[in-house]
């Protein structure tokens, strides 16, 4: 009787034990996880405002203003614009 008894004791040792190992796996798991989503959280925060900056930099009126401040371009007067056409082949 006591041989049964030390088996399952011990079988219950190892069963806790095991237990215990994996409540601490999944714990471990879960914090990782919820890392991951707050960086991919961040990540499409920066996202967003990158596409806003790159919007900001490409609209019209700043590429105008730019290129007759910086470059000195201005738009030519009617007189002196000429049409090309393709030829037709």
């Amino acid at each position: 009787m006591t041989r049964l008894n030390f088996i399952l004791f011990f079988v219950l040792i190892f069963s806790a034990l095991g237990l215990v190992t994996s409540q601490h796996k999944a714990r471990k798991l879960y914090f990782e996880l919820q890392q991951q989503q707050d960086a991919a959280k961040q990540y499409e925060t920066e996202w967003s405002q990158l596409q806003l900056e790159q919007s900001t930099w490409a609209m019209h009126s700043r590429l105008e203003q730019v290129a007759s401040d910086l470059l000195h371009m201005h738009v030519p007067d009617t007189k002196h614009i000429q049409i090309v056409f393709p030829d037709k082949q």
